[in-house]
């Protein structure tokens, strides 16, 4: 007994400090994964802790276990619509772009560290694809909105890139040991497969699960464990036979996400919390199984590898698989340096280790310093990047905190609560009178908050800064509200103005409207295009919030989309007119 105190009395050590030093993390603005790395390296043999932990196929348990809850929770938060305007750019990235990497990458390290370039390959393969656990943690904890293009690419890809590395580890590891048996013919069977297999369970028991969220009546707790506990039968079932359970268990919380129903808010908020245990679980095992002093030796190969990967490997990838699909020269930048690495190339990087390839130390060392390298640079750039490549769009006005409550299967109202701000529109109005302004008898103020204490609502009562007002609203509503509450963002028309233009122009109208009141001059076929379809021909692509057409000295920009993809409304920017001189 005393010796499983001691493990859990670590245990908790260890996930309490890493969390606590937290928030230190966020003030440095370094990713927080890197700092469960560091607290499990801190903990391990060469830092103050001293604990010595060599257990390669524990650290593979429990990365794979965590890799599975991680994906699960970020396919119940990917949402279809992002498919739209993503899926074929991801899913070449997910594939060619992870051929790509490690193909330009292997050679560089078989010239770089003078090994057998099956080595040099097994060493790029390893850290070709990004990694799910970092991106969906850093782009959802930057502070950052970014284009939903660029976003859904850098999602889809790092969940559905995994069962391409993996192959490309299994094959070469296979061709160091059993060189007679590898072959392109057992290359393609095994892609086939892990593919194959991967989307037939992932969309099956997706489905499965989605059917008994909907249908069973279970204590509010127990909603989470049943996603959980399925998602892992799912992942579990799919490499038992030759799949990609990586794949399958994204592709499973993709559909159970994308189901509304009265249990989708107590799954997602369990999960959360559960995500972020298997991460700080998982980065505090591996921090533990380096050796830093190993990890010394080897720094100046994986130096230059990170910076040869992070500037030319996975850029060329990058370019090669998104400039068919006609993206923006700063959105491919963007997505070349956000291929941010982390778990499972260290994961991965286990995987010669355990099989006994010789040397395989070496392409851990290196693997781990990579991973090392890519948070600490490029995890810190998340949103410096976004800026400088602006690929920022302003983030829409929000509720500060939003509740479903279901009152019935498929039928649920929205709580929305907002705060007054100092010199807000509705700041000194009554909440109902702002309510009718939004939305007619539609919107409901049902509470509002002052001091802590609720306050009933009178004829006389008037909003005051620091009030917090709760109303029953439909999400359509949602923006407009926060409009109202926002100090300097009443005003529909001038809000992110300097961004999207000074009007606000409908998607409806037709081309020539342009013509014959700015003058702008538009091919014959292009006159009687509504502004919308003017914008899609012209760039040649599903548009996002934030797609510009310059014409003439006109900028139209895509201010709002609706959940079917449909431009609903353009900003409209207008040439600066220089007065003449008197």
């Amino acid at each position: 007994m005393t010796a499983i105190n001691g493990l859990f009395l670590l245990a908790g050590l260890l996930l309490f400090v890493s969390v606590l030093a937290s928030t230190v993390s966020a003030r440095l603005g370094l990713p927080l994964l890197l700092l469960f790395l560091v607290v499990g390296m801190l903990a391990g043999e060469d830092g103050p802790g001293g604990i010595r932990f060599d257990d390669f196929a524990f650290a593979t348990l429990v990365g794979h276990l965590a890799l599975a809850v991680i994906l699960l929770d970020g396919g119940l938060r990917t949402r279809v619509s992002s498919f739209r305007v993503a899926l074929w750019p991801a899913a070449v990235l997910a594939s060619w772009g992870v051929v790509a990497t490690a193909l330009v990458l292997g050679l560089f390290a078989t010239w770089l560290m003078d090994i057998d370039w099956r080595m040099g390959m097994l060493l790029a393969a390893i850290v070709g694809s990004t990694d799910a656990a970092a991106v969906f943690a850093l782009l959802r904890n930057s502070g950052v909105r970014l284009n939903e293009r660029v976003k859904a690419t850098l999602e889809i890809e790092s969940g559905a890139n995994d069962p391409m590395a993996i192959l490309l580890v299994t094959v070469l590891v296979e061709m160091l040991l059993t060189p007679e048996k590898a072959g392109f013919g057992r290359f393609m069977l095994m892609l086939v497969a892990q593919l194959g297999i991967g989307v037939l369970f992932g969309g099956a028991g997706g489905w499965v699960l989605r059917r008994l969220l909907t249908r069973m009546r279970l204590a509010e707790g127990l909603y989470a464990l049943l996603i959980v506990s399925g998602g892992l039968l799912i992942f579990a079932a799919a490499n038992l036979i030759g799949g990609s359970g990586f794949l399958a268990v994204y592709l499973a919380g993709l559909m159970v996400g994308n189901s509304r129903c009265h249990a989708t808010e107590h799954v997602l908020r369990v999960m959360d919390g559960l995500a972020w245990l298997a991460q700080a679980g998982m980065f505090l095992v591996l921090g533990l199984l380096v050796t830093p002093s190993h990890l010394l030796e080897s720094l100046p190969h994986a130096l230059v590898m990170a910076v040869f990967l992070m500037l030319v490997a996975r850029p060329l990838a990058v370019l090669s698989g998104l400039l068919p699909f006609r993206y923006q020269p700063r959105e491919i930048g963007y997505v070349a340096w956000v291929g941010l690495r982390g778990a499972v190339p260290i994961v991965l990087a286990i995987v010669p280790v355990t099989m006994g390839i010789p040397d395989s130390r070496l392409l851990f060392d290196v693997a781990f310093a990579v991973v090392l390298v890519s948070l600490l640079i490029q995890g810190a750039t998340v949103p410096v990047a976004a800026r400088w490549l602006k690929i920022e769009v302003p983030a829409s006005d929000e509720p500060v905190d939003r509740r479903e409550v279901w009152v019935g299967d498929e039928a649920s109202l929205d709580l929305l609560e907002y705060r007054v701000a100092a010199g807000a529109n509705a700041q000194g109005r009554h909440p109902d009178e702002v309510a009718a302004e939004v939305g007619g008898i539609s919107v409901r103020c049902v509470s509002l908050v002052r001091g802590g204490r609720i306050q009933p609502l009178r004829l006389d009562t008037r909003l005051r800064e620091g009030d917090s007002v709760w109303f029953v609203a439909s999400d359509s509503h949602a923006e407009r509200l926060a409009r109202l509450f926002n100090a300097g963002a009443g005003d529909e028309l001038s809000a992110h103005a300097g961004f999207f233009g000074e009007f606000v122009v409908d998607p409806a109208c037709p081309a020539s409207a342009l013509v014959s009141n700015y003058g702008v001059s538009l091919p014959q076929h292009e006159v009687a295009l509504p502004l919308r379809e003017l914008i899609r021909v012209r760039l040649g692509r599903a548009l996002v919030v934030g797609d510009r057409l310059s014409l003439g000295g006109l900028v139209l920009t895509v201010r709002d989309i609706d959940e079917r993809g449909t431009v609903t409304q353009i900003g409209l920017k207008c040439p600066v007119l220089t007065r003449p001189p008197r």
